[in-house]
């Protein structure tokens, strides 16, 4: 029986083979290091701090059950959920209604407004560390509002970077509903707030879940600041994992099981928002 021949619009087999070996070499090269990280974190201090081996001689949980003691991880697992999760709440609600009125209404200074968001992104963080380090100390000094090494200050201090981008990609994924969403809802009685929150805001889930993952994941994994706003009742995991490292020993082994355990929360939540998140960031990009 003759073979079907090959469609004319059909990549070369030669494509085909390089892209299966470059997505080989591309799986390869991010799976390899979680293997380390997993391999280490069930191996005995000893054996880390020894020469490396593929395959462990002996396995062991006992790291997963130390981290928990070597360091306060809980309070820091805490501390980091609820500034990740205020900071994100915050983003979200803000950034929905700012989005919403560069969308639809037209004001003075709008344009300024919009680039004015967008270029806070080309500055390094860096260099708003030490001018908000002033500002929250000496409004602690002049007002007694403790937020230099609070919880707080640390929530209003992701804000200024998360919260511009949010603004910028809802703007771009409210301008892809139709406007004639908006007027039926006038039409049938609801308000400027009645039609945000019963059409626009049902319509754009999945931008705004883009902007929530977003949001979380930059405050869950934030170091420099983080590093310098907190306290020891305040301090983030990202902060914290560096408890691990005292002066006698480097406890690579508890290092590599708390690292997997505090990636779980943002492994999980990205994996289940994952239709939404490219939705929104594709939504967005496109407009």
């Amino acid at each position: 029986m003759p073979s079907t021949p090959a469609s004319p619009m059909a990549p070369p087999r030669s494509f085909l083979w390089s892209r299966r070996i470059f997505l080989t070499l591309l799986t390869g090269f991010v799976l390899v290091p979680v293997y380390v990280m997993l391999s280490s974190s069930l191996k005995p201090l000893a054996d880390v701090t020894g020469k490396f081996r593929w395959l462990p001689s002996g396995l062991t949980f006992r790291p997963y059950i130390d981290i928990w003691s070597t360091v306060p991880l809980a309070k820091y697992f805490m501390n980091s959920l609820i500034v990740a999760g205020a900071a994100t709440i915050c983003s979200v609600v803000i950034a929905v209604f700012a989005a919403y009125a560069v969308s639809r209404y037209s004001f003075r200074g709008k344009r300024v407004f919009t680039v004015t968001v967008l270029s806070t992104q080309m500055f390094p963080g860096i260099l708003f560390l030490l001018p908000l380090f002033l500002l929250y100390v000496n409004i602690g000094n002049a007002t007694g509002i403790a937020l230099f090494g609070s919880r707080g200050g640390l929530i209003l201090t992701y804000l200024t970077f998360s919260l511009p981008f949010s603004i910028w990609m809802l703007i771009g994924y409210f301008d892809s509903v139709p406007r004639d969403l908006d007027e039926a809802a006038l039409v049938d009685g609801c308000g400027p707030l009645g039609a945000l929150f019963r059409v626009v805001v049902p319509a754009a889930i999945p931008g705004i879940v883009a902007v929530a993952v977003y949001a979380f994941m930059t405050a869950w994994g934030e170091v420099l600041f983080a590093s310098v706003m907190t306290n020891d009742t305040t301090r983030t995991l990202a902060v914290g994992l560096q408890g691990y490292s005292t002066l006698n020993d480097v406890y690579w082994n508890q290092i590599m099981a708390a690292s997997l355990v505090v990636s779980v929360p943002v492994v999980a939540g990205f994996l289940l928002l994952q239709r939404y998140l490219v939705a929104g960031l594709t939504a967005g990009a496109v407009k």
